[in-house]
C-alpha cells in the first residue's frame, strides 16, 4: 500500500491528508499530523473525499447534444465543436457575446488559463467564478480598506488568539476542522464572540452570543465602535501611524446610539457593551466571517474591518481579519484573475499600466473594461451574452442563482466541464469530462492564503485529461500558440503575473505544507502575518512584513489602511402586512444537493439524514412563531411576499431567532414563487406566514 501526501479539496481550510492506494485505486485516507492548519484532524468529508473520484457514475467520454438526444464523441470532435461554435458566435455578435464561469473548486492552473482564454483569445471581459452569485462585496471592501483581499493571518495561529469573533458562518457544519481549532482555543482560555442570526453549535459554546436580527450586523459593529471610542479603548498609536480617514470615521461613529442600536439589532445593550469591551482589550483578536453569508453586504464587511482597525488587530500572530471561504479554492481563483473587474493579482482591469504588464506576458491585448458578474449573467441580466462556458460549475443544481435554468435554456451554446452528469449538463450542448481528486497534480490556495499542491496518486481514467489541458487544447483551436508542456510551466507563468505568487516555485511548495502568499525570494517559506509590526519586509523600509508582492489597493506604505466612515443608517419602518424576515442561505441541508457529495455513499447518507423527516424540503422557523399561527413541526405553511406565495413544510427549531424564517438554497420553488423579479438578488425579504388551509 502506498501513501501520497496531498490536500483535501472540499472546503477552504485545505486540510493535509495522505491518500492510500493499492494499484490504480484509492482505497482510503490518513490525516497528516504535521499539517499546520489541520494538525492531524479531518471532518467527515475529508475522511471520505476519495469516494467521489471512485464513483462509478463519473463521465468517461465527451458528449454532444443533437436535438433532444445525446451521444458520446471523441475529444477532437468535441473540442472542435466548442471552438467552432465559439468562433461563429464571436464573428456574428462580437467577443462580448461569450462568457466564462468556473467553480471555486477549480485549480489555480485551470482558473488562470480560463480567464486568459477569455480575455486574450476570445477578447471578452465576462469572466467570473461561481461564488460570484453571492456578490463580490468582500473583495472590493478589503482591497479598499486593507489593501489585500485575503486573510491577514494564518489558521495555524488562531491558538494564539485571546479573543475570537465568528460572524455569520456555521463553522461546525461548513468548516468543521476550523470549528475544532476555535473551540480548542476557547477551552484554552480565549474569549469566543459569535455574531449570527442562527444559533448553531459553535454559538452554543460562545462566551457572548449576539443573535442579531438579520441584516443588522453593520449596525452592531457601529455600536460596538461607539462603546470603544466612548471608553477610550481604541488603539490610538495604531490609528495615528497606520490608518487614514480616522477623523471622518470618528464623526460617523458618534451618530450611533447604543440603546437605539440594541433595539434595532434585537439585543440587550449590555451584551453589545460586553462584546465591545472584550474585543477592545484583546491582546490578539481574530475576526472571522463568511464571504458567502446570505445577508452579507459591503457595509457589514466594512463595519467589521473598521472594528479590527479601531483596536489595531493587524500585524500580530493570532490577530487579524479572516474571510472564510467554504469552497476550497475561492481564494485561489480570485488571486489568479477569475473576477470580472480584476486581472491576476487583483489589479484593476481599468488600470492601463496593469493591463500593459499582463499584455507583455501574454503577448495579446486585454479588454479594458470590467465584465458582467456571474449573478447578473445567470439571472438573465445580459441577453447579449449568447454562449457560456461552465468550468466544473453547475449553477442549476448547487447554487441559489435566480433563474439559472431559464438563462441556460436561452443560450445559443453552452459548453461544460464536469466530473458528473448534472442539471446544467442537461441544458448544455457539449459536456467534457475531467480528471478527479488524486488523478492530477495542480495547486489550490486555502482560505488563509496557503498555496498547496494537490498531488496525483493514481492514473486518470483512460482517455481523460486535466481540465487545464483541455483549455490549452481549445485555445489552440481558436488560434492561440500556447506551449505549456506540463502544469509547472503554467505555474511559472502565474508567478510572472501574480506578484504575491512569484516565489512559490514547486520546489518550495514541496519543501513543506505549501506556503502562505506573498512568497518571495526574501521570504521563500511565505508570509504568515501580513503587515507584521515587529520586523521589516524583504529589505524594505516600511516596517511591514508581507507588503512585497501585494497589489490592488490600500494606498501609501506608511499608512496602508483606511477607515470607512459609516453613519448609522435610517431605521426603515416595519411593514405590518409582512412582519417576518425571510433569509435565503447556506445550511447543512444544502449539501445534499452538492454534485460531489451526492456521489459519495457515505457523505450522501450523512448529509441527507434530516431530509428523511422532510422529504420535500423545509423552511426553519422559531417555536414561538410556529405556535402563534398554530403550526407544529412538519406542518404545512404558506409564505407570502408582495410578489407571490409558496407552500412548504415547517421545521420548528430554536436555531433561528423569532421573527425570521430561514430557507435553504435548494428550495427553488419557494425562491421563484415569492421573489418574483428580485430572484437571484434578494437575500432578506419581508414575508407573512400562515398555516396552510387556515
Amino acid at each position: 500500500m502506498c501513501h501520497t501526501l496531498t490536500t483535501c479539496t472540499f472546503c477552504g481550510v485545505g486540510c493535509g491528508l495522505y491518500l492510500e492506494t493499492e494499484g490504480d485505486r484509492v482505497v482510503g485516507v490518513v490525516p497528516c499530523r504535521e499539517h499546520p492548519s489541520s494538525a492531524g484532524r479531518l471532518c467527515v468529508r475529508g475522511w471520505h473525499v476519495h469516494e467521489v473520484a471512485g464513483s462509478p457514475e463519473r463521465l468517461r467520454a465527451p458528449r454532444i447534444r443533437e436535438g433532444t438526444t445525446w451521444r458520446e464523441a471523441g475529444w477532437d470532435e468535441a473540442l472542435d465543436c466548442v471552438a467552432g461554435r465559439f468562433r461563429s458566435i464571436r464573428d456574428r455578435y462580437g467577443p462580448e457575446a461569450i462568457a466564462f464561469l468556473n467553480s471555486p473548486r477549480s485549480s489555480n492552473e485551470e482558473a488562470y488559463l480560463l480567464q486568459k482564454l477569455a480575455r486574450a483569445v476570445i477578447g471578452t471581459p465576462h469572466v467570473d467564478h461561481g461564488a460570484g452569485v453571492y456578490g463580490h462585496h468582500s473583495v472590493e471592501v478589503l482591497l479598499d480598506q486593507l489593501g489585500v483581499a485575503a486573510a491577514t493571518g494564518v489558521l495555524a495561529d488562531l491558538n494564539r488568539s485571546d479573543v475570537l469573533l465568528v460572524d455569520g458562518v456555521d463553522l461546525a457544519r461548513q468548516l468543521p476542522t476550523l470549528a475544532g481549532t476555535v473551540l480548542r482555543a476557547r477551552l484554552a482560555g480565549a474569549t469566543l464572540l459569535v455574531v449570527d442570526a442562527r444559533r448553531h453549535r459553535v454559538a452554543e459554546s460562545a462566551d457572548v452570543f449576539l443573535q442579531v436580527r438579520p441584516g443588522t450586523s453593520a449596525i452592531l459593529y457601529g455600536a460596538m465602535a461607539r462603546v470603544i471610542v466612548d471608553r477610550g479603548l481604541q488603539n490610538r498609536d495604531f490609528l495615528a501611524g497606520r490608518v487614514r480617514d480616522v477623523p471622518s470615521f470618528l464623526d460617523a461613529v458618534r451618530t450611533y446610539d447604543l440603546l437605539e442600536a440594541a433595539e434595532r439589532c434585537g439585543l440587550p445593550a449590555r451584551t453589545i457593551e460586553a462584546a465591545a469591551i472584550a474585543w477592545a482589550r484583546a491582546r490578539a483578536g481574530a475576526a472571522m466571517y463568511s464571504t458567502a453569508d446570505a445577508a452579507r453586504t459591503g457595509e457589514s464587511v466594512a463595519a467589521l474591518v473598521n472594528l479590527v482597525l479601531l483596536c489595531g488587530q493587524v500585524g500580530r500572530p493570532g490577530a487579524g481579519l479572516y474571510p472564510l471561504a467554504e469552497h476550497n479554492n475561492l481564494q485561489g481563483v480570485c488571486d489568479v484573475g477569475m473576477l470580472p473587474d480584476r486581472l491576476p493579482g487583483y489589479r484593476a482591469v481599468a488600470d492601463a499600466g496593469a493591463r500593459a504588464e499582463v499584455e507583455a506576458v501574454w503577448g495579446a491585448p486585454v479588454p479594458d473594461r470590467a465584465g458582467a458578474s456571474a449573478r447578473d449573467i445567470l439571472a438573465g441580466g445580459h441577453p447579449e451574452i449568447r454562449a457560456l462556458w461552465l468550468g466544473r460549475y453547475d449553477p442549476v443544481s448547487t447554487a441559489f442563482a435566480g433563474g439559472a435554468e431559464r438563462t441556460l435554456k436561452g443560450m445559443e451554446f453552452v459548453a461544460m466541464q464536469h466530473l458528473f452528469w448534472s442539471g446544467a449538463a442537461e441544458l448544455a450542448h457539449v459536456v467534457l469530462p475531467t480528471t478527479a481528486f488524486g488523478e492530477e497534480t495542480v495547486t489550490f490556495t486555502s482560505t488563509d492564503r496557503r498555496i498547496q499542491r494537490v498531488r496525483q496518486a493514481v492514473p486518470a481514467l483512460p482517455g481523460l485529461e486535466p481540465a487545464w489541458r483541455q483549455i490549452v487544447s481549445l485555445a489552440g483551436r481558436l488560434g492561440a500558440s500556447w506551449a505549456y508542456g506540463d502544469e509547472e510551466e503554467v505555474w511559472r507563468e502565474i508567478g510572472r503575473v501574480v506578484p504575491a505568487y512569484r516565489g512559490a516555485c514547486q520546489e518550495r511548495l514541496d519543501a513543506g505544507y505549501g506556503c502562505p502568499w506573498p512568497c518571495t525570494d526574501e521570504h521563500p517559506r511565505g508570509t504568515d502575518v501580513l503587515y507584521e509590526e515587529a520586523r521589516g519586509c524583504g529589505g524594505g523600509s516600511d516596517g511591514e512584513t508581507g507588503r512585497e508582492g501585494l497589489e490592488g489597493g490600500g494606498g501609501d506604505h506608511g499608512r496602508p489602511f483606511r477607515m470607512r466612515a459609516m453613519a448609522c443608517p435610517e431605521d426603515e419602518p416595519a411593514d405590518g402586512a409582512y412582519p417576518f424576515t425571510l433569509i435565503f442561505g447556506d445550511s447543512l441541508y444544502y449539501w445534499h444537493r452538492n454534485v460531489l457529495v451526492r456521489h459519495s455513499e457515505t457523505l450522501q447518507r450523512e448529509y441527507r439524514m434530516l431530509l428523511l423527516d422532510y422529504p420535500d424540503g423545509f423552511v426553519e422557523m422559531h417555536g414561538d412563531d410556529a405556535a402563534s399561527i398554530g403550526v407544529r413541526d412538519g406542518g404545512r405553511i404558506r409564505l407570502c411576499s408582495e410578489h407571490g406565495c409558496a407552500v412548504t413544510t415547517a421545521r420548528v427549531t430554536e436555531e433561528v431567532r423569532r421573527g425570521s424564517v430561514h430557507v435553504p438554497y435548494f428550495l427553488r420553488e419557494v425562491e421563484e414563487a415569492i421573489l418574483g423579479p428580485r430572484a437571484g438578488t434578494a437575500r432578506l425579504l419581508p414575508v407573512r406566514i400562515s398555516k396552510e388551509g387556515a
